[in-house]
C-alpha cells in the first residue's frame, strides 16, 4: 500500500536523481514542479498540522517532568507480599519502609498454599465443567483454555512431590516460628490438607476438580483464621506508620496529603492498603487524592512511576477546568478516568443503533455500553 510518506520519499528521491542529470534551469522547474504537486501539498500541510500536537505533548512533557519534584507532600505505596513498602515525599526528601509485621506475610504465605497446588495441576485439569457445587460460576472457554495439557499425562507429578517437600518443611517448623497459637493451628491444618491432597493424588496418579475442591473446601477454615491474623496486622502497621509521619510534618501538610497506591489490576478495586489509608486523609480531598493506580507488573522504579502519574492528574485537575471553563462534563471527563471523546462515540454508536434497529444488524449490530454519567471522579491519568 502506497502511504503518503512513502509516495513523497520516492517522490523526493525521483527529484534528486533528475537534478545530477539535468542543468540547474531544469532542476529548478522539477522543484517548482514537484512543490505544486496536489499530493506534495497535502503531505506538507498534514504535517504542518500534526506538528501541532507533537509540540503539545513536547511542552506538555515538560511540564510534568518540572512539576514531578514540586510535589509534596505525596505517600506512595507499592503493595508487595510484606504487606506494603510506604514511602513519603514531602520537601524534596524520601523515606520508605515496609511498616506492617511478619504475621501478615507468614499468614498469607500458608493461606495461598491452594494457589500454589492449582498452578501445578491446574493445565491437566479436564477441559469439561464437572457437575460440583457453583459449576454454574466456572466459564467453559476460560476453563477450556487453561486446561491446555492432556489429561493422561503424569508430569504434574514431580512439581507436585517437589511442592510437597516445601510444605513439608514449613509444617515441621511451625512451631518454632513464634506465632500466635491459634495461628500455628489454622497455618496446620492448610499445610496438612495440601499435603494429604499431594499424596493421594500422587499415589493415585490422577486429579479432577472435584477432588481439588474436596481439599480446598477442607482447608478453608484455617484460611479464615489466617485472613483475620493478616488483616489486624495489616491495619495496625499502616495506621501506626501514618501517625508517625502525619505528626512529623505536620497537620496543615498532612491535610493535602497525595497518596498513589500501585498495585496489580487483581487488586486495584477496594484495595486493602487504599482502605486502610482512606478514613486518616482530608475527608474533603480524598476523593481526588487518594490515587489507585493499577500496574500490569511489579515497577523497578514505583516512586517514579507514582510521582509521575501524580504529576499529570495534578496538572491535568488545573488544566481541564482552564480548558473547558464552559463545559464542566468535559472539564471532569479531562482530569478523571474517562476518554475526553467517551460521550461522543457513545452518542454515535446509539445513533446508529437506532438507525438499524429495525434490521438489528449492519451498524448497530453491537450493543452499545453506556458507562452512565460523563461525570467521573478525578484521579487516574489517561493519555491524550
Amino acid at each position: 500500500m502506497t502511504t503518503r510518506r512513502s509516495f513523497l520519499g520516492r517522490t523526493t528521491a525521483a527529484g534528486v536523481m533528475a537534478g545530477l542529470a539535468a542543468s540547474p534551469a531544469a532542476a529548478e522547474d522539477g522543484s517548482r514542479a514537484l512543490a505544486d504537486d496536489p499530493a506534495v501539498r497535502r503531505g506538507r500541510a498534514r504535517d504542518a498540522i500534526v506538528a501541532v500536537n507533537s509540540g503539545m505533548r513536547s511542552h506538555y512533557a515538560a511540564l510534568k517532568s518540572d512539576l514531578i519534584a514540586q510535589l509534596s507532600p505525596v505517600l506512595v505505596v507499592q503493595n508487595d507480599a510484606r504487606g506494603g513498602r510506604f514511602t513519603l515525599v514531602h520537601d524534596g526528601t524520601q523515606e520508605s519502609l515496609h511498616p506492617v509485621g511478619e504475621v501478615f506475610e507468614l499468614a498469607k504465605s500458608v493461606s495461598h498454599v491452594p494457589l500454589g497446588v492449582f498452578s501445578i495441576i491446574a493445565p491437566h485439569l479436564s477441559d469439561r465443567v464437572p457437575n460440583v457445587p457453583g459449576a454454574d460460576r466456572i466459564d467453559p472457554h476460560d476453563l477450556a483454555m487453561l486446561a491446555f495439557k492432556d489429561t493422561a499425562t503424569t508430569d504434574w507429578i514431580t512439581p507436585l512431590r517437589q511442592y510437597a517437600d516445601t510444605l513439608a518443611a514449613a509444617r515441621r517448623q511451625l512451631d518454632q516460628a513464634g506465632i500466635p497459637p491459634e495461628l500455628v493451628v489454622s497455618c496446620a491444618r492448610v499445610l496438612d490438607g495440601a499435603l494429604s491432597f499431594i499424596k493421594a493424588s500422587t499415589v493415585a496418579r490422577c486429579f479432577d476438580i472435584r477432588s481439588f475442591e474436596d481439599f480446598s473446601h477442607s482447608v478453608y477454615a484455617g484460611i479464615r483464621t489466617n485472613m483475620r491474623y493478616a488483616a489486624e496486622a495489616q491495619i495496625t502497621g499502616v495506621q501506626g506508620v501514618l501517625r508517625t509521619w502525619r505528626a512529623r510534618i505536620g497537620e496543615e501538610a498532612w491535610q493535602d496529603l497525595y497518596t498513589v497506591v500501585l498495585s496489580q489490576w487483581a487488586t486495584s478495586e477496594l484495595n486493602q492498603n487504599s482502605i486502610i489509608i482512606r478514613p486518616c486523609m482530608n475527608p474533603a480531598k480524598v476523593a481526588t487524592h487518594l490515587i489507585d493506580l493499577p500496574a500490569a507488573e511489579p515497577l523497578s522504579d514505583p516512586v517514579f512511576v507514582a510521582l509521575d502519574n501524580l504529576a499529570r492528574i495534578v496538572q491535568d485537575n488545573i488544566a481541564a477546568e482552564l480548558v473547558f471553563p464552559s463545559d464542566h462534563a468535559a472539564a471532569d471527563a479531562l482530569k478523571g478516568p474517562q476518554d475526553l471523546l467517551a460521550d461522543e462515540i457513545l452518542d454515535q454508536l446509539d445513533a446508529a443503533t437506532a438507525y438499524s434497529a429495525p434490521t438489528g444488524a449492519g451498524r448497530g449490530a453491537c450493543p452499545v455500553a453506556r458507562r452512565g454519567s460523563a461525570s467521573q471522579p478525578a484521579g487516574t491519568a489517561r493519555d491524550l
